[in-house]
């Protein structure tokens, strides 16, 4: 009788993800394993009806699509009533040998505690567009994220030199600012703005201003949603960081968005140029994925299956080099990967 592998997709969806799937079912069938595909993240280990057989035919022509056609959700079953009773109680009567959880931070998180709490048969793959997760040089969407923001940062230039304006735009990376840096080096920003450095609303200012002085008449400023302002109150600097909502999702999380807006005023208000925002949000993360994230998402999806297979549970897929190697998944969820000072210097180069 052939072993069965429960996999899913959890937390926010990008492109390369059913590129993992592909390869999941691909390696399966040739080691003789069948592939139950967990519908909605968690949820589909948790609740009965949403599963379904993964097959050659269920994967064929799916590479090219982004999403993930096992949909997604941001459950979290330590937070649910009952949650990982229902999880256990659903694995054991699936008969499944062993769970393969593609997701982010809150994804891998869940599959780090049943491993460690429960004994749970789990494999971790990093998938984020933020390229946050700690282990690993690379997730995939990530490529695919940076390049449609910087053909969006393109097309923003041509507006702002054809107004003489500053446009302000805000792409994504939660707490990181992974996506700003390197969407904006490459798209040529004039001033890049990430969660690791607080922003300096007069150094913005300035720089904009020099810039117009030596006949250079717009800007194009990237910031991540995640950057906070510094404020000063008193005799003491905080940190003020912009939400859309205080409302905390299942896995603690606010909202972010908004500090393009934010920073459009406020460049606005203290430089007297005329200021614009753009921010991308979903769109960095939707669409046809890479070339590089379809093969990343591919090569982690076998290697995936091999760690099933070889009983290696408890780990994560990863990319160090152009070797894919495993981690811990615990050792993974005990630190986040930052922009370092070297990077941000080097960035600092093309400011102005």
């Amino acid at each position: 009788m052939s072993k069965k592998i429960g996999i899913l997709t959890g937390g926010g969806d990008c492109p390369g993800l059913n590129a993992v799937i592909r390869a999941v079912v691909r390696k399966s069938i040739r080691l003789d394993y069948q592939v139950i595909g967990l519908l909605q993240g968690w949820r589909g280990l948790m609740d009965y009806g949403l599963t379904e057989e993964l097959n050659l035919d269920k994967v064929s022509g799916i590479i090219h699509r982004g999403g993930t056609i096992l949909k997604t959700s941001r459950t979290n079953p330590f937070k649910e009533k009952d949650g990982v009773k229902r999880i256990l109680e659903k694995k054991k009567s699936l008969g499944l040998s062993a769970v393969i959880a593609v997701g982010g931070e809150d994804t891998l998180s869940v599959a780090s505690r049943l491993y460690q709490e429960e004994g749970m048969e789990v494999v971790g793959v990093p998938k984020t567009i933020d390229n946050d997760i700690w282990g690993t040089d690379y997730t995939f969407g990530f490529d695919t994220a940076i390049n449609i923001a910087m053909e969006a940062i393109d097309r923003v230039h041509t507006t702002a030199e054809s107004h003489n304006r500053v446009i302000v735009v805000e792409v994504m990376g939660r707490h990181t600012g992974w996506i700003a840096i390197e969407a904006g080096i490459a798209g040529g920003a004039d001033f890049i703005l990430i969660p690791e450095k607080p922003v300096d609303l007069d150094k913005v200012c300035d720089a904009i201003c020099k810039r117009h002085a030596r006949g250079r008449t717009f800007s194009v400023v990237v910031v991540a949603e995640g950057a906070k302002i510094a404020a000063q109150e008193d005799d003491k600097v905080e940190e003020v960081m912009v939400v859309q909502d205080e409302k905390l999702d299942a896995f603690g999380h606010v909202r972010l968005g908004g500090i393009g807006k934010v920073l459009a005023t406020e460049i606005e208000k203290r430089t007297g140029y005329e200021t614009r925002f753009v921010i991308l949000g979903y769109i960095q993360r939707g669409g046809t994925p890479t070339a590089f994230d379809r093969m990343l998402g591919s090569r982690f999806g076998v290697a995936a299956v091999d760690l099933v297979n070889r009983g290696e549970f408890g780990k994560m897929v990863s990319l160090q080099g152009n070797e894919i190697v495993t981690v811990d998944l615990q050792e993974v969820l005990s630190k986040t990967k930052r922009i370092d000072d070297d990077l941000y210097a080097m960035a600092e180069v093309f400011f102005g």
